[in-house]
This record gives structure tokens, sequence and C-alpha cells, in this order.
């Protein structure tokens, strides 16, 4: 299965040319690629797909990076999908930040070391992974992922405001969940609601669906909003 491959390679085109490089593989041809490389493992094995731009020489001085200097490369390699086994979270001192201040609406690794010394902090303090907020204090996403919690049968998931990546299982996880009949609510949100929730479950490309089982000193059920969400997604997936 390759779940939304089309709106990954999307992704990635667009991505490099918010970075002023060239996307100069067609999304038809990453695909293409894609299947070709898919072949060359074993069948049902779990893989990461990660196809790639970057620039390899810049003005003098080594800031800016000619766009003509454009590279790019597909990696296809076994990636064992995590099991769903819980994870617990906190508050990290660090923020996300806008616009103004990085390339936040591309998926690129200079934004990696932000998010990396948020999960060492939060390790540090016995926990696994940690919410990030934005620079105005709303809680953005996880260290690693975009992140849901439910109450009282609401699913409600941050705005996505351009201060994080509006991620491609987050937007096809919000679809299935309101086919589904289930209200899911995108807004502002503080982090004394996550402390509040019913339960909580983040959504990545890796990890595909994972539930939070603890949040501070707050153990959390592996609920039925995480179950339905998963079971909805599987589903897609394998269709």
């Amino acid at each position: 299965m390759t779940p939304d491959l089309i709106l990954h390679c999307q992704r990635v085109n667009h991505s490099a040319a918010a970075f002023h490089l060239q996307p100069m593989v067609a999304v038809e041809d990453w695909i293409e690629l894609t299947a070709d490389g898919i072949k060359r493992f074993d069948k049902g094995a779990d893989l990461y797909i990660r196809p790639m731009y970057w620039a390899e020489t810049g003005a003098p001085g080594g800031i800016r990076h000619d766009p003509d200097s454009t590279r790019w490369c597909l990696c296809i390699y076994e990636a064992t999908l995590p099991k769903p086994a819980g994870s617990s979270i906190t508050l990290s001192p660090y923020r996300r930040p806008t616009a103004e201040c990085a390339p936040v609406d591309a998926k690129a690794g200079c934004l990696y070391p932000n998010n990396a010394r948020a999960i060492i902090e939060a390790q540090a303090r016995g926990f696994d992974n940690c919410l990030m907020r934005d620079m105005l204090g709303h809680v953005a996403e996880l260290g690693t992922a975009n992140v849901f919690m439910a109450k009282d049968g609401v699913v409600y998931t941050p705005a996505a405001n351009g201060t994080f990546l509006n991620g491609i299982t987050r937007q096809r996880v919000i679809k299935l969940l309101r086919d589904e009949g289930v209200m899911v609510v995108e807004k502002s949100m503080t982090y004394a609601e996550f402390q509040a929730a019913d339960e909580i479950f983040s959504s990545g490309n890796y990890s595909k669906l994972s539930p939070v089982t603890r949040i501070d000193d707050r153990a959390l059920p592996l609920g039925p909003m995480y179950r339905k969400a998963r079971e909805l997604y599987w589903a897609f997936a394998h269709g």
C-alpha cells in the first residue's frame, strides 16, 4: 500500500518551490520511480518512501543557494511500522516558528533540529514526546507528528495556522472521520484542553496513527475515537 502517494509527491515539489529550488521531477515520474523501487523489496515489507531535493552550490559567502544546482534523490528503505503501544507526552518549552522566521510551508530538514531539541528535552524529563506551541501560545503539534484529542465524543485538532506542517495523514484522518459522521473541530487550542482530554492520538506518515497513553502524570486510555480513526485509516490504506 502507498496511501496518498500522489499527495506526498505533490508536496515534495511544492516544498522545493518554497525553497526556491527547481522541482525538476514531475509527480508522475516520482510515482513511476517509486513503483519500480518497491518491486525490488520482498512483498509485504514495511517501506519508507523519501523523495528529496537539495542544492549543491551557492553564492559566495555560503548562504544563498543556486536554484540551478538543484539535485534530487528518491530513497526507499525498510522501516518497520511502529507498534501502537502508546506514548507519554508533556509540554515543551520550545515553540514552532512562524513563516517570518522559517520556511514552515515546506517539509524541510532545516526544521527538524528545533523539534529534535524539544524531544530531547522532554525525554530527559522521562517523557517520550512533547506538545509544542506556536509563538502565540497555542498548541501546534507533537515533536514528531500532528496531534488530535477527543472530548465528550468530539474530536479536536489544532487549526493549521501556518506554523506547522498540515500533514497529509492529518488531512486524510479528518476527512475519514467526518465522512463517518464524527464531528472534527479545527481550532486554536490550549495545553489545558489537552490536559483535560478524554483521549489523545497522533497522525504522521511514519507511524500513521498512534495513541498517547499519558500526559504529564495523568494516564489516558486507548479511546474509541483513536480506535475508529485507526480502523478507518487502515481500511482506506488497504482499499
